[in-house]
């Protein structure tokens, strides 16, 4: 059984969720891949389905393309950081 204390600290908002530590080397590959993907999109015109760092500092981007008959076409691209 909950004791009413934790209960009522609960209910207060007086206890906050656990912090989540991201390593600033996930967070920069992702904004620079964000970056490249963002061209991708604009040159080709196409829809974003992903985006992915290597360990080689290049992305991999993955988008969708309008195709022939109306039925979108997958292009998957590498392009530097």
């Amino acid at each position: 059984m909950s004791s009413p204390v934790i209960i009522a600290a609960l209910a207060a908002g007086l206890v906050s969720p656990p912090a989540i530590n991201v390593p600033a080397a996930v967070v920069r590959a992702a904004g620079d891949c964000s970056a490249a993907a963002a061209q991708v999109v604009a040159e080709t015109g196409g829809e974003l389905l992903s985006a992915q760092p290597t360990s080689d500092g290049q992305c991999v981007i993955t988008v969708l393309i309008p195709g022939n008959g109306g039925r979108p076409k997958k292009v998957t691209v590498k392009v530097p950081m």
